[in-house]
């Protein structure tokens, strides 16, 4: 169970991601963003020591609102072989020094997203303790999400999502892309696209009007 400490981080979450976000391919503002949070959701690793974060915030540096999707996670110590994916370090006011990752680098986040896409285990609420949030949605089709997938393997930041890839544990089989979108848009998820498994979630827009669209999909990589 993920705890949710009411304390202070320096820097804060926001003015990491502000420094950071720039610098990717998805990023479609003009100069330096203004941000602010727009909701998102946790989960939780089963072995207590990684914070999972799936933030959604709102820039509205540019001519008009952009939101983005930044998964995250919290670590103690760095994770070996992700300098890539390191967004920055905070002090937390509990817990100390965090190291704060993109979670598209981290096993971690990886395969807990694989789990919710399996049914395995439940969104929690993004503010609250050991809270579910049920309006995180899961829809599966055909025969739904293979068991046994881990990750990541390659990540590639494209225009408007990250396509990790993700394959078997245990044996020898085709690989699978987790996308992570990252510019979120309202609406229905696409029919008959080829997924085994989706992630619908909603977030607020800059009105205060509720939002609800795709987080991420899982399908067969193409070949």
């Amino acid at each position: 169970m993920a705890v949710i400490h009411r304390t202070t981080m320096s820097p804060g979450k926001l003015e990491l991601l502000a420094a950071w976000m720039p610098s990717k391919p998805w990023y479609r503002g003009g100069g330096a963003p203004l941000l602010a949070k727009a909701g998102g959701f946790r989960l939780d690793d089963p072995e207590g020591e990684v914070g999972i974060e799936f933030m959604v915030v709102t820039d509205t540096s540019g001519d008009s609102p952009v939101t983005y999707q930044v998964p995250l996670t919290y670590r103690g110590t760095p994770l070996e072989h992700a300098e890539n994916g390191l967004i920055g370090t905070s002090e937390h006011g509990v817990l100390g020094r965090r190291w704060i990752y993109d979670g598209a680098h981290d096993v971690v986040l990886v395969e807990q997203l694989l789990a919710l896409l399996a049914g395995r285990t439940a969104a929690q609420d993004q503010n609250a303790s050991d809270v579910p949030d049920p309006t995180v949605e899961v829809r599966t089709e055909g025969p739904g999400v293979p068991q046994g997938l881990t990750g990541p393997g390659a990540v590639t930041d494209t225009a408007d999502a990250s396509l990790v890839t993700v394959g078997p544990s245990t044996q020898d089989g085709p690989d699978s892309t987790l996308t992570l979108c990252r510019v979120l848009r309202p609406g229905p998820a696409p029919a008959g696209d080829g997924a085994a498994g989706r992630v619908l979630a909603g977030w607020s827009a800059p009105d205060g009007a509720r939002r609800h669209g795709q987080f991420a999909r899982l399908a067969a990589s193409e070949r």
